[in-house]
């Protein structure tokens, strides 16, 4: 008996059970609510189940045939690609999707770029991006919800092997008018007494702290956002200094107002910017390709 539905059906379907309604599903997939509609109500005819609960106004819960049959159209979309991975590996093409992991902190000013020149160059290739903190990052990894994480060589646990490509020393964003900003290089005793706008997101505040602890000093911690742009507009205007490890495309805050970056003496231990891979995940002609591109285009910026 011939398959009366597609792929594109069971991934309208998956869409619709991870997301909850039609809407967010359309959203979730970049197509129109009608046609999910239509592909969902196709399958539950060709398969002859109810798939999902409709509420009027509250989104849609999958019946108990709905969540096997979620899991099994997982399974399938997953044998699926792993298909075509394998025909771009027996015919030495880069080509297929490839759903990349980013520091959230950084994500803004290296992954949209770092993505053009790939597709650019590998235009077979479909790019998806999820920013996260440092631990959502490895929650990603494990779940196999990403293929490769971009971040910073923070806490790494065994179980996922990290790629350096770039080191990076932190710096001090200050205020034009800031008492200190007129200093080539700024120690932590001298940052201690002054208001400090910290970069709250885990593993990454523990890192800016950790200047302070290892000097026996306590930093003055006046504000917390886990938004590196809030952070910077904060600075900018005179609510405290902060720390970062990846300098922006320039020194303005988002609202305007000028900001400098400036060294922190004393020889702090710098990050590692690199690409984190499960060791669980065999790597592919697609996943070698992207780690070498993104090597040379990170160093390269």
């Amino acid at each position: 008996m011939p398959l009366r539905y597609t792929l594109r059906q069971l991934e309208y379907l998956v869409a619709v059970g991870e997301a909850g309604s039609i809407v967010a599903a359309a959203q979730q997939v970049n197509v129109s609510p009608p046609s999910i509609s239509a592909g969902v109500s196709h399958l539950e005819e060709e398969l002859g189940v109810q798939l999902f609960v409709r509420h009027h106004a509250q989104g849609l819960t999958p019946t108990l045939a709905g969540r096997k049959l979620l899991d099994q159209a997982q399974l399938v979309l997953r044998q699926a690609a792993a298909l075509r991975d394998l025909a771009g590996e027996l015919s030495g093409s880069v080509r297929g999707p490839l759903l990349i992991g980013c520091l959230s902190s950084f994500a803004q000013v290296v992954l949209p770029g770092l993505r053009r020149s790939f597709v650019d160059a590998y235009p077979e290739v479909r790019i998806s991006q999820i920013e996260a903190d440092q631990a959502e990052l490895f929650s990603l990894l494990r779940q196999a919800r990403v293929d490769l994480a971009l971040t910073y060589d923070l806490d790494l646990p065994g179980d996922l092997k990290f790629f350096p490509m770039l080191e990076l020393p932190p710096l001090v964003a200050i205020g034009e008018d800031h008492p200190l900003g007129h200093l080539p290089e700024v120690s932590v005793e001298e940052l201690a007494p002054h208001p400090m706008v910290l970069l709250d997101l885990p593993l990454s505040a523990d890192y800016f702290l950790s200047f302070f602890s290892q000097q026996d000093l306590r930093a003055n911690i006046a504000e917390r956002t886990r938004d590196m742009a809030v952070m910077r507009s904060l600075v900018a205007n005179g609510f405290g200094y902060s720390i970062v490890n990846v300098r922006p495309l320039n020194d303005l805050a988002p609202d305007g107002r000028p900001l400098r970056f400036i060294p922190l003496s004393g020889n702090p231990r710098p990050m590692r910017m690199g690409m984190l891979m499960s060791t669980a995940v065999e790597r592919s002609q697609l996943h070698r390709t992207f780690l070498g591109s993104a090597d040379a285009w990170i160093r390269q910026h």
